[in-house]
């Protein structure tokens, strides 16, 4: 992700919680926690233009009041609310939510995903020194792993060396994507061999531990969606005086990995 496309996802994060503070403080006690990734937005937030912040602020309001109803504890009056922006560690351990909102008065929470001109929920890569096993699913890769992709990788650094640009290489799909995706996907069926449980775990990492609902927001179709991810049956839990708008089913997670593979016709060059 550029730079720039960051920015304005952080700026998009502000705005939601901007809407969230807007909508429940007038209603209930509400409190947005001080930390650096809420500084982090709100420098995001005042660098864009005032037509992009208009933009994006009518994008979170039209949609709030959906997360409302969704989430009636969120307006209940009972204790002090809590609006968290998540530091960007947690998405490095399977939590994909950039907002949490909590109370400490009951054992309740519930997180939003907030997407910006995208519905990518990781931007997962694989390098030279990534451990993807032991970050995905925690099984180190073997040592047939490192072994099968150290020589696609010391030829990009030789021809770095070089000067060489990504462009000028002639065969990208022979010598790094076929061979590297090979190596990965001969190393999680590896794994899944010995332990049946990557499959639900390489899921919760890519998609996400725990419960939330996605926001995503298209600028050029000028939308806002709402997409629950319930695998845990955590999300629209009812108050003591309103039920959830919208029963919300819990979601089944994929217990075995039936085939894994991937197309040349669909690797960018």
């Amino acid at each position: 992700m550029s730079t720039n496309s960051n920015d304005q996802g952080r700026a998009y994060e502000y705005a939601w919680m901007t809407a969230l503070y807007k909508k429940l403080a007038v209603v209930r006690k509400t409190c947005v926690v001080a930390n650096s990734s809420l500084d982090a937005n709100k420098r995001a937030w005042n660098a864009i233009s005032q037509d992009k912040r208009e933009l994006y602020a009518l994008s979170a309001d039209a949609a709030v009041d959906m997360v409302l109803g969704l989430e009636p504890l969120m307006k209940e009056n009972q204790g002090t609310l809590f609006l968290a922006f998540q530091k960007d560690e947690a998405g490095e351990n399977g939590d994909v939510r950039d907002i949490v909102i909590y109370r400490e008065d009951i054992p309740w929470e519930v997180g939003l995903s907030i997407k910006h001109n995208h519905t990518a929920v990781k931007h997962s890569r694989l390098s030279h020194v990534l451990d993807f096993g032991k970050e995905w699913y925690g099984i180190p890769c073997s040592k047939q792993y490192w072994d099968d992709i150290r020589p696609i990788f010391a030829m990009l650094n030789r021809e770095k060396e070089l000067g060489t640009k990504w462009s000028e290489l002639h065969d990208k799909d022979g010598d790094v994507y076929i061979p590297l995706l090979k190596a990965f996907l001969d190393e999680v069926n590896r794994a899944y061999e010995r332990e049946p449980e990557v499959a639900i775990r390489m899921f919760e990492y890519l998609v996400g531990m725990k419960d939330y609902h996605k926001i995503v927001s298209n600028d050029s179709k000028k939308m806002t969606s709402i997409h629950t991810f319930n695998l845990h049956g955590t999300l629209g839990r009812s108050s003591r005086e309103k039920a959830s708008a919208f029963e919300i089913p819990d979601a089944s997670a994929p217990m075995k990995i039936r085939s894994m593979g991937f197309c040349l016709c669909a690797i960018k060059k």
